[in-house]
């Protein structure tokens, strides 16, 4: 005979729980993460019902010193779990009513775990758009500081992974910074619609005692309660706002980990990955692998994975709180946890690489590179850019069919093509007068670069102090 256990809430059931179901059902294996968030929303809980007189204001003082010491005893990793207890809200409660007794019964007056649960997942989601913006901010400013070493850096810019036109390494730093930024204004936008308290909902339809839901939510952050207690109980869109950020994220994350991969390359030859962010080969000898951004662009993948399994979770339920719902917690916690370290580990793995600049310049030097600065010229000379641009065709097949660099062709030469090009080629096809005339706002030229990275620094400067202000 299959071995039996008690329910948790079995009061009106005639047979215990199979144990096939206890470990089917159990979830205090991951959901433990909100064990600090399930001792905040509790004692907040507590104090409430203590206020209202819906329990006696000694026992609401007992409950929330029993919760402080149950909370002192996970922070210090002194407590015990018990699987059969099934989640991290029941393991909680039964250490409770080990500490302080009967009186434990009580604390679950007038709340549901439905809302519970709704009310530390959030707590918790707050907690940690601190942290990714915090690791989000890292990586901007390790870019930014890479950006300020090497404003006279000059590479390739590429499109469909061909030489296109020469910019600074600074500018091309700055270009992921930027995107970060904006990774961290969705990380924010996301934080604003985690303003309002479940508490208080109960299983769907609140309660009939006389809680007081504003104080609470006061008390544990929030603006106000949730203005519907079925919404309240059964909407994880805060967690699928947050999932998809976090997959906007490692998607940027994975295009730059693809540079650095490609950058690494002998064929590319750009940089070189410091020995403590790289690995050998198990059988090759002079191997040195980049590890680091090969497992950021592959566990891309992951974290693109959690948010659609969220989504796939989510889609199909009717109101309200469905069991599903517990499928909400281990594709999140993984998506956070696999952003925050992939954030670190770049921001150390950039802060240490060794740039090649003379490789750099070296792919940068090809006149081809600057083709369309000839045809811009003849623009400026009344050319229309179509006729233009057939022109300037027309002189690089010249070019590659006479193997001559664009640079080494002669004056002479380019008047036969055009009336307007009299200019020396040698001088105009120079990589720095090509950077420096393209200095319109967010160009490669050098005071461009400047400009956009003493704003990126101020941007940064603001976020640091408003993650500062959060945590405080």
């Amino acid at each position: 005979m299959t071995e039996k256990i008690r329910k948790a809430w079995g009061g009106r059931f005639r047979k215990a729980a199979d144990r096939l179901l206890e470990r089917f059902s159990a979830s205090v294996h991951f959901d433990q993460k909100l064990w600090a968030q399930d001792i905040r929303g509790s004692i907040a809980h507590a104090r409430m019902l203590g206020r209202q007189g819906i329990i006696d204001k000694t026992e609401s003082e007992q409950l929330i010193q029993g919760l402080e010491q149950v909370g002192r005893e996970l922070a210090k990793g002194e407590f015990v779990f018990d699987p059969a207890a099934e989640d991290i809200h029941m393991n909680i409660e039964k250490r409770l009513f080990e500490v302080v007794g009967e009186v434990a019964g009580k604390l679950h007056t007038g709340r549901s775990r439905n809302d519970q649960v709704a009310t530390d997942l959030l707590l918790w989601m707050r907690d940690q758009t601190v942290e990714i913006r915090a690791a989000l901010l890292g990586l901007r400013q390790t870019l930014i500081e890479r950006a300020e070493q090497s404003i006279d850096v000059v590479l390739p810019g590429y499109t469909h992974l061909q030489r296109a036109q020469p910019v600074r390494l600074a500018h091309h730093w700055l270009a992921h910074a930027s995107v970060l930024a904006r990774d961290d204004g969705r990380v924010r936008d996301a934080a604003a619609r985690m303003r309002h308290s479940p508490l208080g909902s109960g299983a769907l339809a609140g309660t009939t005692l006389s809680l007081d839901r504003e104080s609470t939510a006061r008390e544990l952050g929030f603006d106000a309660p949730t203005a519907n207690s079925l919404d309240a109980v059964s909407s994880r869109d805060a967690a699928l706002e947050l999932l998809a950020a976090l997959a906007i994220i490692m998607t940027h994350l994975s295009r730059l980990s693809e540079e650095l991969v490609l950058w690494n390359t002998t064929e590319f030859g750009f940089i070189e990955m410091d020995d403590a962010f790289a690995t050998g080969s198990s059988l090759m000898p002079q191997k040195k692998n980049p590890d680091v951004p090969e497992l950021v662009r592959g566990k891309s993948g992951r974290v693109i994975g959690d948010l659609v399994s969220l989504l796939v979770t989510l889609k199909g339920l009717p109101l309200s709180y469905n069991r599903d719902l517990q499928e909400d917690k281990e594709p999140l916690f993984d998506a956070v946890e696999t952003t925050t370290l992939s954030l670190e580990i770049l921001s150390a793995t950039l802060r240490t690489l060794r740039v090649n600049r003379e490789r750099m310049a070296e792919a940068a030097s090809d006149p081809m590179l600057l083709a369309t600065d000839l045809a811009e010229y003849l623009v400026e000379r009344g050319v229309a850019f179509r006729e233009a641009h057939g022109i300037v065709g027309d002189i690089v097949r010249h070019a590659v069919d006479a193997n001559t660099p664009l640079s080494a062709l002669s004056r002479e030469t380019l008047l036969g093509f055009h009336a307007a090009l009299d200019i020396e080629p040698r001088e105009f096809f120079a990589v720095e007068r090509s950077l420096e005339a393209r200095s319109l706002t967010g160009g490669p030229a050098r005071e461009a670069v400047e400009r956009t990275l003493e704003s990126l620094k101020s941007d940064a400067a603001a976020t640091a102090a408003e993650i500062e202000e959060t945590r405080g």
